[in-house]
Parts: structure tokens; sequence; C-alpha cells
């Protein structure tokens, strides 16, 4: 006779229990501390998962610390991670240094070992498809540990934000050029008045290249990659709106770029009885999410081995 299988319900209860009480402490728990203290990529294919802030990273390779044409500084902070394009990426714009006149690339932050929010620093980085470049020429390549930890990168943009330093060079723009011309690129992001500068000085029948670069605040030191979402990457998304769905021919070198540099850091004074704008309320940043706030696949990101 068959024995009933009736002592099988208690067990599957208990462990659907016990996935429950997992998920929901998951859930409950800062992600930043859960993705910060991964030190290994997960063991999974490949995969950025869900948006640039707010996501994590399955499958990510690390950039070597020191290759023929970069070194990966801070390496303290463990973020030398990201997905494999954008890994190929840095190391193909890295050659590129090279033939505008630099020994290479000083490569900053990536991503974290498996994405997802971090402790300090970055909104975004989140899914391995972001990564800062320092704007300082490397003056040799076999920096020591201790040595990637003390040097600073240099400021390219003046102290009134309202133009470029000395600092700033043709090769600068030719790197620049060169970066936002790879069809893996969606954006790049720089401070404004790198922006204004490369508009003046870009040839005018070749500048179309220019709608990838992107004023924002900060950015002086750096220059920010974001790659598109490699192809088949279904649970990757793209920011909206993507550089190819922009009107064309726009290079972005119009009005509301020079508002960076005007309005922008001397606002008009608003006109005498006019109502004051209502505070919004605060919005939580990256630093307050929770694994509820994320996609799903990030729980078994963390889990996996």
């Amino acid at each position: 006779m068959t024995r009933p299988m009736t002592y099988l319900v208690p067990l599957l209860a208990g462990l659907a229990l016990s996935c429950s009480s997992t998920t929901s402490l998951y859930a409950d728990q800062l992600a930043n501390q859960l993705f910060g203290a991964k030190k290994t990529a997960s063991q999974q294919a490949p995969m950025p998962i869900g948006s640039y802030a707010k996501g994590c990273s399955a499958g990510a390779v690390q950039l070597p610390e020191t290759g023929p044409t970069w070194q990966a500084m801070r390496l303290s902070r463990g973020r030398n991670w990201g997905q494999p394009a954008m890994i190929a990426y840095l190391e193909d714009l890295s050659r590129m240094a090279v033939s505008v006149g630099w020994k290479g690339l000083y490569i900053g932050d990536i991503s974290q070992p498996r994405g997802g929010p971090m402790t300090s620093g970055h909104a975004s980085h989140q899914i391995g498809l972001d990564a800062d470049v320092w704007m300082l020429p490397p003056k040799r390549l076999n920096l020591s540990r201790a040595e990637r930890e003390s040097i600073s990168s240099i400021p390219v943009r003046s102290a009134d934000q309202r133009s470029v330093t000395r600092n700033w060079t043709r090769s600068h723009h030719a790197l620049m050029k060169a970066a936002a011309s790879d069809a893996r690129v969606d954006r790049i992001f720089v401070a404004a008045a790198v922006k204004l500068e490369m508009c003046k000085t870009a040839k005018a029948s070749d500048t179309a290249w220019l709608q990838k670069i992107r004023p924002i605040y900060g950015h002086d030191t750096h220059f920010h990659v974001r790659l598109r979402c490699p192809a088949g990457m279904s649970s990757c998304q793209t920011q909206k709106p993507t550089v190819s769905s922009l009107s064309k021919g726009g290079n972005g070198c119009d009005d509301t770029l020079r508002w960076w540099v005007t309005d922008y850091l001397n606002p008009p004074k608003a006109k005498p009885g006019a109502p004051k704008p209502k505070p919004q309320p605060k919005k939580r940043g990256p630093r307050q999410y929770t694994m509820a706030d994320l996609p799903g696949q990030c729980k078994n990101v963390l889990a996996s081995r």
C-alpha cells in the first residue's frame, strides 16, 4: 500500500515559512549594507538588473588593477567591478587614450562586485554600466596601492564653474570625443563648463557626438561614462529618452546648456509679491533603499555563491 504523503505537509509549510522569513528579512534591511558587504561577484550569467540608480549586477567581472594602458584607482573601495561590456569598453578607451597622447587612463569607480546601492558616494553605478574616468593624464602606470589612495585627479573647471581651467587641453577634447563616439555609449556626464568649451571648439561639421555629452553639477575632476543596455540583456533598463530618440541633428549646444552657467549659478530674483514655491517633500535616496525597493532578482544576486 502506498504510504500517505500527509507527512510532507508540515515539512513543506516549514520550508515556505523559512523562505518567506528570509525574503522579509532582506526586504527590511538597507540594500547598501548588504551589497557593500559582498567582496566577490555572483556566480551567475552576466546581467545588469534594473535601472542605473535602482538595481544590481549579476555575473560582474573585475577590471584588473593594472593593465598595459590603465590603472584602477582607490582600490580600497572595491569598486573596480562591472558588466563585461563595461570592462571591455574601458580597456578599449584606455588604448584610444594612447592615440591622443596620454599614457593611458586612471579609472575611478565602476561598481561594487554585485552592484547595488553604495554606502557612500554615487546614486547610480548600480548595474555595472557606469564608470568614472579621471581627467588626470597618467604620468606613469606603475602606481602602488598606497599611491592610488593618496593621489588625486585635477579639476578642469574653474572655481566659479563658468569656464575651464588651464588643465583642460586639446587631448582632453579628443579623448572625450572618442569616448562619446563609441556606439556602446548612451551618454557621458561632465561639468557644464566643459561641454560649453567643447561646443565652442568643435568643428561645425562634426558635432553630432556632442549630443551624448551631458552637463551636470560636479564632475570637474572626472567624466562619467554610461553605457546603453547590451543587446539581449532583458532585465536592464536603459535610461530614457535615449540619445538616439532625441531630435536628429541636435548637439545640446543651446540655451539649455547656457542655463547651467547662468541661472543655475545665479538664479533670477523672485518678483516682489510673487508667491513662494511650495516646499517639495524630500525624496528617499539610494542609501535609504531597502531590498524591497530593488528588482526582485537582486535577492538572487545577493544569495548566489
